[in-house]
């Protein structure tokens, strides 16, 4: 049934408030429990500075025999040394032993404001809270996604249901939050995926890794990686309990990727005062990592921001911005859509005329086209990039009183003429605001505030 949400099998959640975060309506703990020994596996952030929970997982993952995942919202728990270290380890304990099983068996997560510990003595009645709150129902698990949230205006949630060569019927179902401190290589993102399939450790491990790189590890706020970007699934058997081998194995890979990048763009979508979607498709490197290397010099230059804050069709800041991003290619090839609209072919600009309605749409759809045919939706690589508000600030005498109906889609085409492959790198670029601003570029006649987020609510971003 269309928009039906399907919770896996053998598997309970609770959302409660410990006080963590002080206001009294903002659920700040949260719990997964599987009822029978899962397979786990675990993708962290790049950031040397890592929080302690994301030490602690890193150490048990890949693995077996876990049944708890345990989040707080308001404290990271990093930059906080041995001691943080310690309550890491506290936190499973409390958090496992709440629910039947030892901190062994528990996975921890934490999001919140860096370099304060942890209170250990609410993180206790958390984990008590939440394990006399545990639920199977929609309800609950959408409880325990709101826990999660720090500067979120809204739960991030997915799942998938399909029927896998073998006859068994799985299903898999995510949650993630994110809204800020979000960079390539993930972002200030935690995401708990379970599934009632079985998986080995090891298989698990590469899914996990190969979907998140094709998805988490592509989106962007503001371009900062966190220091506690965790990435969890569980697989516990209780549709499947033999592992999934073989095809079964592979069209379950390709759920999971197909649901991560629902869940990913959900993200970059809810930053924090954004008001543009952007994403930037390159086509014709020779590699994959070529794409990613141009589509991310395009999404961070600050012309091009601009250009996208103001509406501005300036095509040529997004031309120049391709020429510097290291990446050899034959100028007289490349060719530029914006919108679906061709502005530049073959090293050379097209007659236009459609100036106002190049970035009339908020969002748009990730397809494009190519020598006449249309290239199948595939987010190899998918970015998100928004810009803070000082960094859109060009030139006095031009104010924007914040557009929110503007959008622009860029799409770089046959940049490298020496490749036969088509490897492609999507970006997502939202353009964050909330003040009145001065820079550069034509303002759409409807413009629209949009509101700054709570400033009680920002001082417990990561």
């Amino acid at each position: 049934m269309e928009n039906e949400f399907y919770i896996p099998q053998g598997y309970q959640f609770a959302g409660v408030h410990c006080g963590i975060r002080p206001n009294t309506t903002k659920l700040d703990f949260a719990l997964v429990v599987s009822d029978r020994p899962a397979t786990a596996a675990g993708v962290y952030t790049q950031n040397l500075n890592c929080g302690a929970p994301v030490v602690y997982d890193r150490e048990r993952t890949p693995g077996r025999g876990f049944h708890v995942v345990a989040t707080d919202s308001g404290c990271a728990n990093a930059c906080t040394g041995r001691i943080g270290l310690f309550n890491a380890r506290k936190m499973a304990e409390y958090a496992g032993e709440a629910v039947g099983y030892s901190g062994d068996q528990t996975l921890v997560m934490s999001t919140g404001v860096i370099g304060v510990h942890l209170p250990m003595n609410r993180i206790a009645t958390g984990a008590e809270k939440a394990a006399a709150k545990l639920g199977s129902s929609l309800k609950d698990f959408e409880k325990a996604a709101t826990a999660i949230m720090t500067t979120d205006t809204k739960i991030k949630t997915v799942s998938r249901q399909t029927t896998l060569p073998n006859g068994k019927t799985v299903r898999i179902a995510g949650m993630c939050k994110g809204a800020a401190m979000i960079g390539p290589n993930m972002a200030t993102m935690l995401a708990t995926v379970v599934t009632d399939a079985m998986l080995d450790p090891e298989d698990a491990q590469k899914i996990l890794r190969d979907s998140v790189e094709d998805t988490f590890n592509c989106i962007s706020v503001e371009g900062h990686t966190s220091t506690s970007d965790t990435v969890i699934l569980l697989a516990n058997g209780a549709a499947a309990p033999e592992p999934l081998k073989g095809a079964d194995l592979d069209a379950f890979a390709k759920l999971i990727l197909d649901m991560f990048q629902e869940l990913a763009p959900m993200i970059p979508n809810d930053g924090e005062g954004v008001s543009h979607l952007i994403t930037i498709d390159v086509f014709g490197a020779k590699d994959r990592a070529s794409a990613k290397t141009l589509a991310q010099t395009v999404a961070n230059d600050a012309l091009v921001k601009t250009a996208i804050c103001g509406a501005d069709p300036n095509w040529g800041r997004i031309i120049s911005a391709t020429g510097r991003c290291g990446v050899p290619y034959d100028p007289a090839k490349v060719s530029l859509k914006v919108n679906g609209y061709l502005l530049y072919e073959n090293g050379a600009p097209v007659q236009f005329d459609n100036l106002s309605g190049l970035l009339a749409i908020r969002l748009c759809q990730i397809i494009t086209s190519r020598s006449g045919g249309v290239i199948e939706r595939k987010l190899t690589g998918l970015l998100a990039h928004a810009v803070e508000l000082d960094h859109v600030v060009s030139d006095p005498g031009q104010s924007l009183k914040v557009v929110e109906s503007t959008c622009g889609r860029l799409a770089i085409d046959d940049l490298l003429s020496h490749s036969a492959s088509h490897q492609s790198a999507h970006l997502v670029h939202q353009v964050r605001l909330g003040e009145d601003l001065t820079l550069i570029g034509q303002v759409p006649s409807q413009t629209k505030r949009v509101p700054s987020r709570n400033q009680a609510d920002l001082e417990h971003r990561i």
